[in-house]
């Protein structure tokens, strides 16, 4: 290893004194942003739905049609397109690889009796996306995310391959790039036409709400409206969330897709479950009601994540913009961060000083980036007094490594 100037060599000595123990590894909620929605702990409920289901009580497999409508509101589709599914919008993709692998999709074969499958994953990406495909064996191909989306060259280009069964998106402040769809790649998206029957885009809106700024939101188009007009309403699965709009693996999840889709779906769930919780889908929509105090709620949240994105990009713009590029995203929870070959030698750096980062090469299949130039930040987290911290061990590294 090359000698350190002395002026890095006494701070990096310094920071490692210090003895941190700071994570910005996962895009988790702070403690501020929980209680915005502690109310929901202590609500006085009922025990009949609008339809007089006992929520106590087994049934309703689809969903209350409350908790129905206020997701149909959430992302603009009719509550009969919309299948509440349990608190988890990853367990939701994880049961659908999971069914399409034993009993394939709509009928077909299932995908464990084929010779390949492969994946369409945009690149840089969500790391549990890709960790499904891992873990069920679909070989992963990267595709290029621009910054309106993804290449949709190599995207139609490489659906004329039956073995290619899907595509993961993130369409609105992708995860990790903040990037959002433009209506000229949505409208493309909509019009696929694959080689294989079963081929479905996985349209993960996990963030559809997650505004950072009340007067300049980005929006994107309605993937279900656009897959009508083409005649292509079963193309597509879309998956929503409250994980980061109330608490964290206790929201409530579904899924957004065409009869067909859901009626599959629906025969196959009789036999996994009896239901999933009423109490929790009832909850939910006493405590928000409708989707403009949702957008309310979610101003909550960007007032407390606005000053700590707004504070990485002002410490980075002071300290290493000779050395560095990322971007500043208008949602979501993400900064992706670039330090051209020096990515995992960045990574390793903070860790000695106490900053854990998530792993070098997370955002690519196989946890290989080409360039080893990708850095996700993940600050939500952490206090403002912790990510001051953080960067300012975050901006050593990178001009130790990158100098």
């Amino acid at each position: 290893m090359n000698k350190l100037p002395e002026n890095l060599q006494l701070k990096y000595n310094e920071l490692v004194l210090k003895n941190y123990s700071l994570n910005m590894a996962r895009g988790k909620p702070c403690e501020d942003q929980l209680n915005l929605s502690n109310d929901l702990l202590s609500m006085k409920l009922y025990y009949e739905s609008c339809d007089g289901v006992d929520i106590r009580n087994y049934g309703q497999l689809t969903g209350l049609r409350e908790t129905k409508k206020l997701i149909g509101e959430l992302v603009d589709i009719s509550e009969d397109n919309v299948f509440i599914y349990g608190t988890s919008s990853l367990n939701i993709m994880y049961d659908f690889i999971s069914r399409s692998m034993t009993h394939g999709v709509n009928g077909s074969t299932p995908w464990c009796k084929l010779d390949k499958v492969k994946w369409i994953c945009p690149t840089p990406g969500y790391d549990r996306h890709f960790a499904i495909c891992e873990f069920f064996g679909i070989e992963m191909i990267n595709v290029p995310l621009n910054d309106d989306g993804p290449d949709m060259e190599i995207v139609e280009s490489l659906i004329k391959d039956p073995s290619v069964k899907g595509i993961w998106c993130v369409p609105q402040y992708s995860n990790p790039t903040g990037i959002t769809y433009s209506d000229e790649i949505v409208s493309r998206i909509a019009k696929l036409k694959p080689a294989a029957k079963d081929f479905r885009v996985y349209w993960d809106n996990a963030y559809c709400v997650h505004h950072l700024y009340k007067d300049d939101q980005e929006h994107v188009l309605n993937i279900i409206d656009e897959c009508k007009k083409t005649g292509n309403e079963d193309l597509v699965y879309e998956f929503v969330s409250f994980s980061k709009i109330s608490f964290s693996g206790s929201g409530v999840a579904a899924v957004i897709s065409s009869d067909r889709n859901l009626d599959f779906v629906k025969k196959q769930l009789t036999i996994q479950t009896i239901g999933f919780d009423k109490v929790n889908q009832l909850r939910h929509v006493l405590f928000f009601k409708n989707k403009e105090n949702i957008m309310r709620h979610m101003m909550k949240h960007a007032e407390i994540i606005r000053p700590k994105m707004d504070l990485i990009d002002e410490v980075l713009s002071k300290e290493v913009k000779d050395f560095a590029r990322w971007n500043k995203p208008k949602g979501g929870y993400f900064v992706s961060l670039y330090v051209d070959g020096k990515a995992r030698e960045v990574i390793n750096r903070c860790k000695e000083m106490g900053l854990t980062l998530t792993d070098a090469g997370c955002s690519y299949p196989y946890h290989k980036d080409p360039s080893n130039s990708h850095i996700r930040l993940a600050p939500t987290y952490l206090s403002l007094d912790e990510l001051k911290i953080a960067l300012d061990i975050l901006s050593l590294a990178i001009k130790i490594e990158c100098n």
